[in-house]
């Protein structure tokens, strides 16, 4: 890995003296002198409930929170946007992109709105330093520096991977998932992982590192296989959902080589692969220490699947959630990393029923009841991170729909949508 300064003016490197293994893994020489002990997962957990915001589309583009960016070009994900845009422009805009869309400003804001911790979704080319998208990693250490000065935490999550591990645009590549079928992709991610921890590992304003974003599972992979599309076609035809077994092997190998750079107090975080119930044994017996399990809790992907937009129905699919967190919580602590307030039933009221003024006032209250609901049973985990803090830059410009709203943490404040966590 390319030697980077630090914000100190000394500098690092994300290597470690290690072994290769079976599966295209390597593994510390000296990682298993850890401090696990042979009680069980939980160990640090957060003494304070965490609430937090994702800053998505900063250093992960996504079209749909800021199509701007992609204007111009033949593209639908970041990956594409890189590879047909002309670099010296591209660079550019994607330069004042980062400089401008998330500053200073937004974590003093973010503090003010009695949040903690902020979960900072990276690329697995954050240090890279070569156009258009280098240079990831000098921001990284802006929000530390920030985080650090508003008193917040933040979770470093490794959004994307090579080859791509969901197929999402989420992901930097849509309908590609090979990112898991190959030994030096993999061996990518756990390096840049290292990199993170060595570098942001002793940062006080450091929570924790999420391993890897969003990890296929086979039901979620098919049920979109038609919808999200690889732009080559090798890609498509060698995508497959991520299976649970290299998952696992995965998560022990991450946590095995992470636990050498990161002190026991800083966090280790696995997103559930969309099995959430499939990992409660899975941190004890393999005696880690310090970690989370991170769950994504959408209304509108659950709806997308009943296609029942009721109050009622959104009350049985959260009573489901909370027994299922509260359940996990007595053995590992749980985060909801992603959730929103989109909901159906709340954007489908008919302003036509009555004058301007009742139906914000009835839009209002029917989405602060459904954020209710979803807040009562996120009650029962470590904590949650709202998907995401902003879309457009400026709070009291209006996205180009309703359901985008949904989407800005800002903006659901500014309605009166989501409570007042300052108070």
């Amino acid at each position: 890995m390319k030697q980077l300064p630090q914000a100190d003016g000394s500098s690092t490197q994300g290597t470690a003296d290690t072994v290769r293994t079976a599966g295209g893994f390597r593994s510390d020489k000296t990682a298993g002198t850890t401090s696990a002990t042979s009680g069980s997962a939980s160990t640090h957990p957060s003494p304070t409930p965490i609430r937090g915001v994702n800053l998505g589309n900063w250093l992960v583009l996504e079209k749909w929170m800021e199509p701007a960016l992609f204007e111009g070009y033949p593209a639908e994900d970041e990956d594409t946007l890189a590879t047909v845009a002309p670099k010296d422009q591209l660079a550019q805009r994607i330069r004042h992109h980062r400089d401008t869309y998330i500053t200073e400003q937004d974590f003093r804001e973010i503090a003010a709105c009695g949040m903690n911790l902020v979960r900072l979704p990276v690329p697995y080319t954050v240090f890279e330093s070569e156009p258009p998208l280098g240079g990831a990693w000098r921001y990284v250490d802006k929000a530390m520096r920030w985080a650090r000065t508003y008193h917040l935490r933040v979770l470093l999550d490794l959004h994307t991977a090579p080859g791509g591990q969901n197929g999402f645009d989420s992901s930097g590549l849509i309908g590609a998932v090979t990112w898991h079928k190959k030994p030096q992709n993999v061996e990518k991610a756990i390096t840049v992982l290292e990199g993170l921890a060595h570098r942001y590992g002793h940062d006080p304003a450091l929570f924790g590192i999420e391993v890897i974003n969003e990890p296929v599972s086979w039901p979620v992979f098919f049920s979109n296989r038609k919808k999200l599309v690889a732009r080559n076609p090798k890609d498509k035809r060698y995508s497959s959902y991520v299976p649970m077994s290299f998952l696992r092997q995965y998560y022990r190998a991450t946590y095995k080589r992470l636990r050498r750079y990161l002190p026991d107090d800083k966090a280790i975080v696995f997103h559930d692969g969309f099995r959430f119930g499939l990992w409660r044994d899975f941190f004890k017996r393999n005696q880690m220490t310090n970690v989370y399990v991170d769950a994504h809790v959408y209304l509108s992907a659950a709806e997308r699947i009943a296609r029942v937009h009721s109050p009622w129905a959104y009350r049985l699919f959260l009573r489901w959630q909370r027994r299922r967190i509260r359940s996990m919580q007595r053995v590992v602590p749980v985060l909801v990393g992603e959730w929103c307030v989109e909901n159906e039933w709340a954007k489908n009221l008919d302003p036509e029923e009555m004058n301007l003024d009742q139906f914000d006032d009835a839009q209002r209250r029917r989405f602060a009841h459904v954020t209710r609901m979803q807040l009562n049973c996120f009650e029962q985990a470590a904590g949650w991170m709202y998907w995401s803090w902003k879309l457009e830059p400026s709070p009291h410009t209006a996205p180009d729909a309703l359901w985008k709203e949904c989407w800005d943490f800002r903006r659901c404040l500014m309605h009166g949508w989501l409570p007042d966590m300052a108070e």
